[in-house]
């Protein structure tokens, strides 16, 4: 298949599966999307509902938004790396690709040995300074089926969900000395590779690539916020939905369920780290 057929076929892929509302039009693939990396191992499937990144010892791959974003809500249904994905990190995150003082916000699913929990690790990139880890291990089998991963980021906190659940709370304690994200525009992007140098149990268990190609999928992108051309209007408008006052705190019940996670699927975070950080990180102290 040639490069022009196959990107022909990927487009109209996409304008069926991308269906969302960006600021003032719809969404597309032609206008929004690009790949990012290795378009050879980026497959339409399902009659074009669903896309398939695939892994092998060759490459990984990846795709992103042509666009970049200043607060809003960004989601998407995955479905991770079945079977022994040990090595594997599927990535979904937000990136302002300014290197030194780059902004970020991420999901990374950390591949397992078959029948081990899926570890899934966020992090906090404000102002160039990141090492916010926090790792939860899933309370279902993420390879089984499709979830829904999400970002809701604004002016008072950045809230990593799955499945409607809480599982980060970054707030904003700018008033603290803290960097939060809120000058610098990110665009969304998606990512399937090889870590296994540190990604299952601190890279203790590497990859097999006999199992390999491994396969993660991907459906259902949903993105409403302000698209960025330049910072100015986005940073001092809070009109929109999501700075309203109901997504300004957690309410009760997702507070609840904050807590369970917390209590009950956390294996690690940075703030209770006292060998990476003998004084505790303000943050902490102020209660993240």
């Amino acid at each position: 298949m040639t490069g022009s057929v196959w990107w022909s076929g990927l487009i109209l892929c996409f304008l069926a599966l991308f269906s969302r509302t960006v600021i003032g039009r719809p969404a597309t693939f032609l206008q929004d999307f690009r790949v990012t990396w290795s378009d050879s191992h980026i497959r339409q499937i399902e009659g074009g509902n669903a896309i398939q990144l695939i892994l092998d010892q060759n490459s990984g791959c990846g795709f992103g938004s042509k666009y970049r974003y200043l607060f809003g809500r960004v989601s998407m249904k995955i479905k991770l790396v079945p079977g022994d994905s040990a090595g594997t990190v599927t990535a979904f995150y937000m990136n302002s690709d300014t290197d030194t003082v780059r902004d970020e916000l991420d999901f990374e699913f950390l591949g397992n040995r078959s029948g081990q929990p899926y570890t899934v690790q966020t992090n906090v990139y404000a102002h160039g300074k990141g090492d916010r880890e926090q790792r939860i291990n899933l309370w279902f089998d993420p390879s089984a089926d499709f979830h829904t991963y999400s970002i809701l980021w604004n002016h008072h906190h950045v809230v990593f969900s799955v499945d409607e659940v809480p599982i980060r709370v970054y707030k904003n304690n700018e008033a603290k000395g803290v960097p939060f994200p809120k000058f610098q525009p990110m665009a969304v992007y998606s990512t399937l590779w090889e870590a296994d140098d540190w990604a299952t149990r601190g890279g203790l268990e590497k990859i097999d690539w006999s199992k390999a190609p491994f396969y993660a999928y991907y459906k259902d992108f949903d993105i409403e916020g302000c698209l960025a051309p330049g910072p100015t209007s986005c940073a001092s408008n809070l009109n929109n939905w999501w700075e309203g006052a109901a997504y300004q705190e957690l309410n009760p019940d997702q507070a609840r369920r904050y807590h369970w996670v917390r209590m009950n699927h956390m294996i690690y975070d940075y703030c209770t780290d006292k060998a990476r950080y003998p004084v505790t990180p303000p943050e902490c102290v102020a209660g993240i």
